[in-house]
């Protein structure tokens, strides 16, 4: 096998040639070659299992490839490993986090270096890197406390924290509201001006080529289309990423539901407290009717996460009252983490539904039948009833929890970021698949941290601000001052 670093005098921030990567019988990579100029953003695009992480977790040394030769800048005969990447200047920022969840931000950013640990130290770190990049961290906030967006920003932080010359960020923005998601951007953008590289992977085709100078697609393990990036359309990059003409354009908003449809959820004055005693849902009303799609447009940490759960019956109120339907359906925005125990089989992950409210049992021969018909259904790829939620793919991953969610036909479901790293394909998808539910008279309640997302899905728009809940007119620029507080 080809020694996976060698010695380049390449010009080349990252020089991947002819890298070649088989799992078994499935050919992740053939023969892929990557080229990363410095000075630049470089988008790598592509469906779900295109190859799109393969090849960069080789890259990062997380991974050794069968074949092929890797150079990071000029680095010379070491052997693949992620200390040797990140000593060569690269740095990657995964799309599921590998935060310590018991440490504080300043001592995940501090974890791995050299030498002893200073805390004052590592704070200033933190400071200082929040102060240039617009992501903003508490340096002795616990990871694992942090809402989904903080702990996105804090992959980022870590990254820079160890001298990355070389950005990988795997769907940075997928978490991110609509401003700080535009501040990260101009942030890489500034990065790769002063001389640094970026390869961004992003299913947002509009995102990739607003910074974008160069772009390459992967398919099925292979590039597609490999050129810069002035001068694309969307269409052509989705023409590319599918290998079928596929408008980009998004659906309108969810038909309006009149006032005589049966009410399913009533929620009157609520508040709620979290763990620390801060009130951070407070005086919420609303009303969700039969068949409708409720949108929730919030910035990170404003309370949407507990209205959500409260919403979905996960989370009890403080004051106020709240009358829930008999059937929930509730797909979180962190699947790994919070819908999927992975190392558990679909079967089993299936069993998990409502766990604790049953009694007696489990029928796993009925489970197992179950579960093969929801994969059928639903078209999970790759998936049998035995096969462990850990070898899906996340666009699979993401149809299982929706698939088991929606078993049994609830009253109301609740989403959270339901496209989060998904590819334009399985996010159309599930689009589809929540119209539908919609049209077949389930209560939908989706919040999206991609503004433009909730806009086209719904037919009308609740904003949470400060742990305050109101309906906004449907237009971007209203809702989008009402998710900052503006008048």
């Amino acid at each position: 096998m080809s020694q996976p670093f060698v010695v380049s005098n390449t010009a080349d921030a990252l020089a991947m040639t002819e890298i070649t990567k088989r799992f078994g019988d499935t050919l992740a990579l053939d023969r892929v070659s990557f080229r990363v100029r410095p000075g630049t953003v470089h988008a790598l695009l592509g469906e779900n299992g295109a190859g799109k992480t393969t090849l960069m977790r080789i890259a990062f040394g997380l991974s050794a490839p069968d074949s092929g030769t890797i150079a990071i800048g000029e680095s010379s005969g070491r052997p693949a490993s992620t200390a040797g990447a990140i000593a060569a200047g690269l740095g990657m920022v995964h799309q599921h986090f590998t935060n310590v969840p018991a440490m504080t931000v300043a001592e995940n950013v501090a974890l791995g270096a050299r030498g002893g640990f200073h805390s004052a130290d590592a704070a200033r770190r933190v400071r200082d890197i929040a102060s240039s990049t617009g992501l903003s961290l508490d340096p002795a906030a616990r990871a694992g406390e942090l809402p989904v967006g903080a702990q996105q920003r804090l992959e980022i932080v870590k990254a820079l924290a160890r001298g990355a010359r070389t950005l990988i960020l795997d769907e940075p923005t997928a978490v991110l509201a609509p401003v700080e998601a535009d501040e990260l951007l101009v942030w890489l953008r500034r990065f790769a001006d002063a001389g640094h590289s970026v390869v961004l992977i992003t299913h947002k085709l509009h995102e990739a080529l607003r910074i974008a100078d160069d772009v390459t697609v992967l398919r099925a393990g292979r590039v597609v289309l490999s050129s810069t990036a002035a001068g694309m359309t969307p269409a052509q990059l989705a023409n590319a990423l599918l290998g079928e003409d596929l408008s980009v354009a998004e659906r309108g908003p969810s038909a309006a539901i009149g006032i005589a449809t049966p009410l399913v959820l009533r929620a009157q004055r609520v508040d709620v407290i979290d763990e620390r005693g801060a009130r951070v849902v407070r005086d919420a009303s609303l009303e969700i009717r039969r068949g409708e799609i409720i949108g929730i447009a919030a910035v990170e940490g404003a309370g949407q996460q507990q209205l959500l759960r409260i919403l979905a019956g996960r989370v009890p109120v403080a004051t106020g009252q709240i009358d829930l339907p008999e059937s929930i359906g509730f797909i979180p925005e962190d699947r790994h983490r919070d819908a999927l125990v992975l190392d558990f089989s679909l079967t089993e992950n299936l069993a998990l539904k409502r766990a604790g409210a049953r009694r007696g049992r489990v029928r796993w021969q009925e489970l197992r039948a179950r579960a093969s018909s929801l994969i059928q259904r639903f078209d999970v790829r790759g998936g049998q009833p035995e096969t462990p939620a850990r070898s899906l793919s996340g666009g699979n991953q993401q149809k299982f929890v929706i698939a088991r969610e929606l078993d049994g036909d609830p009253a109301l479901l609740v989403v959270e970021n339901p496209t989060r790293g998904l590819d334009i394909r399985a996010a159309r998808a599930v689009h589809s698949r929540l119209t539908a539910v919609a049209a077949s008279g389930t209560a939908v309640v989706v919040y999206s941290s991609d503004l433009d997302e909730v806009l086209a899905l719904a037919s009308r728009v609740l904003v949470v601000h400060a742990g305050t809940v109101r309906e906004v007119v449907m237009d971007r620029d209203a809702v989008g001052r009402a998710m900052l507080g503006v008048a």
